[in-house]
């Protein structure tokens, strides 16, 4: 090699640069309005978040402490019952029904290592241990075989509760959750409670009419469903487009398959 081409060699000038390390988890907290009954916790469950996350895990929803708290209120949609949360993100409502009484509760999110994980730790956190066995944490796919969840609840054939928290914003996933409900549930329910409870906000108000077709596509496949709770909370993101009013709503459903 000539000296001149010793002069243009660039060493490291192109290298890549390190890439910064991922946000560390983050804690957040919820004051339970009765203690639980031999947990160290108390009042206050402990929500392990992951750092950050595509399928935005790394934040504890309004519409999930909402639910988390009707769930508080009627114990007897789920005690002695199985219930299902899906896209369960730290897991919230699925945690309330586990420690106030539910035969079975199957937390689920994306097969997704992080998120299953954080599930396993904020079980390990929040349950007490004598009461874990009543909890399995599983990755799913909405709208995938559903044959792993049901092993979970046997000899049940069906989940008498479904929880879904601040999805309905996935337009593109309505027809695969509302499949997952089908297939989960009894599709000659006995009685007037429930199947499934959704709750979300608006966060894009422009995109309200289409986070509202999950319900209308629910409809046209043969569920009942009702609205019956909303609830003004302080908005998620303060610098979000849209009307702050709409962004700051928890609105809340119930869904049944008619008879």
């Amino acid at each position: 090699m000539s000296d001149y081409e010793e002069d243009l060699s660039l060493g490291a000038v192109f290298e890549e640069p390190p890439s910064p390390p991922p946000p560390e988890p983050t804690i957040a907290y919820y004051d339970l309005d009765e203690p639980i009954e031999g947990s160290e916790a108390g009042k206050r469950l402990s929500i392990r978040l992951v750092g950050s996350h595509p399928l935005w895990g790394h934040y504890l929803w309004n519409s999930g402490i909402c639910l988390a708290k009707y769930l508080e209120h009627t114990p007897a949609l789920y005690v002695g019952r199985t219930v299902l949360e899906l896209g369960a993100g730290g897991g919230l409502p699925a945690l309330v029904t586990a420690l106030r009484g539910a035969r079975k509760t199957v937390v689920t999110d994306y097969p997704d290592r992080a998120l299953v994980e954080n599930l396993d730790l904020n079980v390990a956190e929040n349950i007490p241990e004598k009461q874990r066995s009543a909890v399995d944490i599983l990755g799913y796919v909405w709208g995938a075989d559903t044959k792993p969840l049901l092993s979970a609840i046997q000899p049940s054939k069906y989940f008498n509760l479904i929880l879904l928290s601040d999805l309905v914003f996935n337009h593109s996933q309505h027809e695969a959750l509302i499949k997952s409900c089908e297939l989960l549930t009894d599709p000659h329910p006995q009685s007037e409670e429930p199947s499934v409870l959704v709750f979300y906000t608006h966060h894009r108000p422009h995109l309200a009419e289409k986070d509202l077709d999950f319900f209308r596509l629910a409809e046209s496949r043969g569920w009942a469903c009702e609205k019956f709770f909303e609830e003004k909370k302080q908005a998620m993101f303060a610098d979000d487009p849209g009307d702050v009013v709409v962004r700051s709503t928890v609105h809340g459903w119930r869904l049944r398959q008619r008879r």
